[in-house]
């Protein structure tokens, strides 16, 4: 029996994740809201690696509450993610996969692409998740994990924000509605290379996005989340001082 891992959080993602890490042979230890992580720590102080599966909203707040034990194994999973969230944590080299599959309740995982993954438990995810039939990408460095998580970005907040104006599907965006999208995106990107301080070959995002796109044609553009994304690029755009023009007149719709 390999060794036992954590899983803070069993929704529909941390679940998915602790049937594949059960399957490929690690005992799966849960922690959830009403536990206290300090004292089970104490119980668990060596894991082979603690996967935080929370909601974005939720990352932050668990992320201060981290015991000291299991700072070095943590897995991280969240959608909006960028290395300054762990990194205002003082956590170095955290796991992080950046998941291109859904879970919706009562339904199997639907694979969109392959999830990047990168970090020192890389390989354990991409083997968890092969176990359940979920392809991976392990990546090779760190400039390769920020790519793919502004990739992520800039699909969800361009399908979310976009279909906000548009309704329909990933599919109807990109055949009906190519300029919305792409001005959506433009505004998405500056707000993600102000961000992380770094520029990015656009066109290759646009083109990883259609890629996903064509993963689920039939994928909603408009989650239940999409006016919230919205108001969060609309505040972090005006701390940077950034015009986003585009995604302001959506808000004025």
């Amino acid at each position: 029996m390999k060794n036992p891992v954590v899983v803070i959080g069993l929704g529909e993602m941390g679940g998915v994740f602790a049937r594949g890490l059960l399957k490929s042979g690690h005992p799966v230890y849960p922690i959830t809201r009403s536990m206290d992580m300090a004292k089970e720590a104490d119980l668990m102080p060596e894991p082979e690696l603690v996967l935080v599966a929370v909601a974005e909203n939720d990352l932050h707040p668990v992320l201060e509450k981290i015991p000291t034990q299991w700072r070095n194994r943590l897995v991280l999973l969240q959608n909006e993610l960028l290395p300054r969230d762990w990194q205002q944590h003082q956590l170095d080299n955290p796991t992080v996969v950046s998941v291109w599959f859904e879970k919706k309740k009562g339904q199997d995982a639907k694979v969109i692409i392959p999830s990047p993954v990168f970090g020192p438990h890389a390989n354990q995810i991409s083997e968890a998740l092969g176990s359940i039939e979920i392809p991976t990408k392990v990546l090779s460095d760190a400039a390769s994990l920020e790519f793919e998580l502004v990739l992520k970005n800039v699909y969800i907040l361009t399908t979310n924000i976009a279909g906000l104006e548009t309704g329909g599907t990933v599919g109807d965006l990109w055949e009906s509605h190519t300029q919305i999208a792409r001005a959506v995106a433009s505004d998405v990107m500056d707000l993600q290379e102000s961000l992380t301080g770094n520029k990015y070959n656009r066109e290759s995002l646009i083109q990883g996005m259609v890629n996903a796109f064509n993963g689920d044609l039939e994928h909603r553009c408009m989650g239940r989340s999409a006016s919230a994304r919205l108001e969060r690029a609309l505040k972090l755009a005006e701390e940077t001082g950034l015009a986003v023009s585009r995604l302001k007149k959506i808000k004025q719709t």
